[in-house]
């Protein structure tokens, strides 16, 4: 994911938090607000709590790659997401699966997605 579709200052996340609108299903958490881009930003939060960094950083490149896939329909907002205790178990394509539902519910996506 190239810099420009990246969120890493706290401030960033900070308003997000507080001006977004969240959904939310068993294995994660999204955090959507408008943005002046011409395109997606993406933040990722992963806890401590949910493993070793090897763990953590296997659910990171899921969620980037399941994003790299949707690149073209997805709406301009800036999107945080927040992983849960239940990802930890999933394999790539379920993290797909998964974050494919919960942005569904966020009306991210510009066009329908089988």
């Amino acid at each position: 994911m190239e810099k420009a579709y990246r969120i890493k200052k706290n401030n960033d996340f900070q308003r997000i938090y507080k001006q977004g609108k969240s959904v939310a299903n068993r294995q994660f958490v999204i955090y959507t607000a408008e943005n002046d881009n011409g395109h997606f930003r993406l933040g990722i939060s992963v806890s401590k709590k949910l493993g070793n960094a090897v763990t953590r950083n296997r659910i990171k490149r899921s969620i980037r790659e399941c994003f790299k896939l949707h690149k073209e329909n997805i709406i301009a907002k800036d999107i945080i997401v927040i992983a849960r205790n239940q990802s930890v178990d999933l394999d790539v394509a379920e993290t797909k699966k998964s974050l494919e539902h919960v942005l569904k519910i966020a009306k991210v996506f510009n066009k329908r997605i089988p």
